[in-house]
């Protein structure tokens, strides 16, 4: 909400407050001014100057030579203009006069001719080109005739005026007008709020005679008020009012649309001004609006209705989307000679829907879909009217022909001074309250320290004691409130098992060389069928769509993390940064429902990718590339600083390179993958050979054990013995690593392997694998007839499992 302080002051004291000082004391009260801006920057020595002749340059075609009286003096201006005319009001900057930017005017010569001043556009004097009225953005601005020659620029248009920006929460939509706000300095300050004139003079017509009001459904329209007023001129509103819409961020249209956004503004009721004569019926029908039936709205775009839109109709068509937006059916236009204005209170959620329907938000939305006083729809009416009888020379109808079911009953609210203070710490006292009360103009009733208030309907957020008690404490003043220490036992805070889990895999990962990332949940249906894990896939998932999505690419909720971060990858790799890794705890969206009824499941993973040379050695001449025994070591790391155990098993996963790859497994259940990308993905990212991983990283820290583990240093001598086994070339080294720590016993500490061969001297179809098999008991030394007998018990499980023989 923009609040013009200029404007403020018609309906409340502030002459003797800085702009600075009110912000704070507003601040201080509940709602927060964002920023304090002026209009425009300052400028000097530009005033209001008389035409007095306007003849084309000598020397050029597009500039005009004219003759400008200021008052005291007559000044030859040179004005490129298209809209300069002779015996125009404009505002004129004369030698000297500095304006928003720095710029300096001087006298000077454009095209051998001296030019002393310039005429000077709004935009020039520092007003926003989209608040500038449409007929002289591109020209300079004409004054009203009767503008005195000389009078300073400045005031005229407003540009000394202080607009506060207030960040307004949901539930204050009484600050969305003026004399909302106005209620709000004067119970800060102490001061009267001052009301408009709404009393006007009616002509010898009856508006009953000229117009007849239906409303269908009470609960949806509980009040249509319709005035009629005859024979309106269409012309520019006061030079008043459009400054003061400029302020507020509303372009100025022409005197009836002006007046029915001013009205708005100062009263948070919304109006609508139809063209009484293309209403045609002379009947005003509001009901629901049939499923198909379109209407074209103010912004020339033809909308389809869906059937639950509340719709403005002459009996046989809709003329405006009640609440949002009027039609071009019934448009005011510069032909328009006598208007009907409709003042209406509508139902919030109706008008919410509406607005979301058609993705149509407009000033008088926002303000019926937070609510509006049921007291202020007739008056803003009547002050409207008052309003186009003095500025639009029309002839207001008598009577108002309404449909009115509306509960305009104020609420009650009782509380107790005991209360009050038992909850804030307080001691105000009975005479504080009704003060409180009083500046808050809100009615109350006094017995003793009992107070019945009775809260005015412009404050709709106020229902209960906790609502009364939060007016009592930001009048009284937050600091006012006395604070103390608290009491009782504290307990240092500390990481929860998970934080600390996610905070140590963090830097393990980043030790490691890999840079976290964040991407996006949302991305596009072809990447939500893209490189899912296995244990995730099994599961018969359905992606998530978004019923209103931003974009195509960002229309469905991810079911895996690392098609983002492989696009990501590529972006980077465009852009000539080769050696890359990338890591990222986020969530997935697992739903079993391809139309989603239940919130779908959240699941936590931990996903990487990595392309280019993981290591280099510059003097030696040395680089390693990323491999999948990287990404590999990665996740074994990963594991290791959860003290679990992972189970690699070679496996065919779409869109994984299909010999580069493998399912993690833990406790027999898949938990995740990790393997290089299929080399046609990879071609479709423009990448090189780029490996990844993607874990269930919640299910992986359900299983940590929080109980430390420790290990004593071994006190007594180890035992190595190497095997070498010619095996199947179809074997997995793993397996039989497994089988041979499993065979070996508790005696059996580490298991691993240090080369495997194929080639000269070896059978077609075998390969060796040679492992190293560390013995060790912590209590004692070993003896050699255990080690030989575990070493033969390995040996008897291998061959019977795995048809291995010893190498010779």
């Amino acid at each position: 909400m923009y609040v013009s302080l200029n404007w403020l002051k018609q309906y409340v004291d502030i002459d003797n407050i800085t702009p600075e000082e009110l912000a704070e004391k507003i601040t201080r009260s509940g709602i927060e001014v964002e920023s304090i801006e002026r209009v425009a920057p300052e400028s000097t020595n530009v005033v209001v100057g008389y035409v007095e002749s306007c003849e084309q340059h000598p020397n050029a075609d597009k500039l005009n030579l004219c003759q400008i009286n200021v008052g005291t003096e007559t000044y030859q201006i040179i004005c490129g203009a298209p809209n300069i005319a002779q015996g125009q009001k404009i505002a004129a900057a004369l030698p000297g006069a500095r304006l928003p930017g720095g710029v300096k005017i001087k006298k000077a010569k454009l095209r051998g001719v001296e030019s002393h001043g310039m005429v000077c556009s709004l935009q020039e004097l520092g007003i926003d080109e989209k608040f500038v009225p449409k007929d002289v953005t591109d020209g300079i601005f004409v004054f009203p005739e009767d503008t005195e020659v000389g009078t300073p620029v400045a005031e005229l248009l407003n540009l000394d005026d202080v607009i506060l920006e207030l960040g307004l929460t949901p539930n204050r939509a009484d600050a969305m007008s003026m004399l909302g706000v106005a209620y709000e300095v004067a119970a800060i300050l102490g001061k009267e709020v001052k009301q408009p004139e709404e009393t006007y003079q009616t002509s010898d017509s009856k508006a009953a005679d000229l117009v007849s009001v239906k409303v269908e459904d009470g609960e949806l329209n509980p009040y249509y008020g319709a005035f009629v007023i005859e024979d309106v001129t269409i012309a520019p509103s006061p030079l008043w009012m459009r400054n003061y819409l400029m302020a507020a961020g509303i372009r100025p249209i022409n005197n009836v649309v002006d007046i029915t956004n001013y009205v708005l503004l100062v009263y948070g009721q919304p109006l609508h001004a139809f063209d009484y004569d293309k209403v045609a019926t002379k009947e005003i029908v509001v009901r629901s609006a049939k499923q198909g039936e379109k209407i074209q709205t103010l912004d020339d775009q033809e909308r389809t209705l869906k059937g639950d839109e509340i719709v403005i109709t002459n009996g046989n068509e809709p003329i405006a989307l009640a609440g949002v937006m009027g039609g071009a059916n019934s448009e005011v236009s510069d032909d328009t000679k006598n208007v009907l204005l409709e003042a209406a209170f509508f139902d919030a959620r109706a008008i919410r829907r509406s607005s979301k329907h058609h993705n149509l938000r407009s000033e008088a939305s926002a303000r019926y879909e937070k609510g509006i006083d049921p007291n202020r729809v007739q008056r803003a009416g009547a002050y409207a009217a008052r309003l186009l009888a003095e500025y639009a020379g029309g002839k207001v109808a008598q009577g108002i022909v309404a449909f009115d079911e509306l509960d305009r009953e104020e609420k009650q609210v009782k509380i107790d001074t005991a209360s009050v203070n038992n909850r804030l710490g307080t001691t105000i006292s009975d005479e504080e309250i009704a003060s409180i009360l009083t500046k808050l103009q809100f009615g109350f009733e006094q017995d003793n320290s009992q107070f019945t208030v009775f809260v005015p309907t412009r404050r709709g957020d106020i229902s209960l004691f906790e609502d009364m008690l939060e007016e009592i404490a930001r009048i009284y003043g937050y600091d006012n409130i006395p604070y103390t220490l608290p009491e009782g036992e504290a307990f240092a805070g500390k990481l929860t098992t998970k934080q600390y889990l996610k905070r140590q895999l963090k830097q393990y990962l980043q030790g490691a060389g890999l840079m976290e990332t964040i991407t996006y949940s949302l991305t596009s249906k072809k990447r939500t069928e893209m490189l899912v894990s296995p244990d995730v896939s099994e599961q018969a998932v359905f992606p998530v769509k978004l019923k209103m999505p931003m974009s195509e690419e960002h229309s469905h909720l991810r079911l895996s993390i690392i098609p983002e971060l492989v696009n990501t990858l590529s972006y980077n790799v465009a852009r000539k940064q080769e050696n890359l890794g990338y890591f990222e705890f986020g969530r997935v969206f697992l739903s079993n429902e391809e139309q989603i009824t239940e919130q779908p499941n959240e699941t936590a993973r931990l996903a990487g990718a990595l392309t280019g040379t993981w290591m280099e050695q510059p003097w030696q001449q040395e680089k390693k590339p990323v491999d999948f025994y990287v990404a590999k070591g990665i996740v074994e790391g990963i594991f290791a600083q959860l003290d679990l155990g992972p189970v690699f098993q070679q496996a065919q996963v779409d869109g994984y390179h299909p010999g580069r790859t493998a399912t993690v497994s833990l406790n027999g259940k898949v938990v995740g993958v990790v393997g290089q990308l299929h080399p046609t993905v990879q071609k479709a990212f423009d990448l090189k050979e780029t490996y990844v991983f993607d874990l269930d990283i919640a299910y992986l820290m359900d299983q940590y054990e929080e109980v430390p583990s420790f290990r004593t240093i071994p006190r007594h001598p180890s035992v190595t013995r190497d095997i070498a086994l010619v095996v199947d070339e179809a074997a997995h080294a793993g397996d039989i690593q497994r089988t041979i720590q499993e065979a070996g016993g508790e005696l059996v500490q580490q298991v691993q392997i240090f080369d495997v061969y194929q080639g000269e001297h070896m059978e077609a179809g075998k390969k060796s694998i040679a492992y190293t098999v560390l013995y060790q008991d912590p209590t004692r030394t070993l003896t050699d007839e255990e080690v030989e007998a575990s070493y033969n018990n390995i040996i008897e499980n291998v061959k019977a499992k795995h048809d291995a023989e010893l190498r010779s």
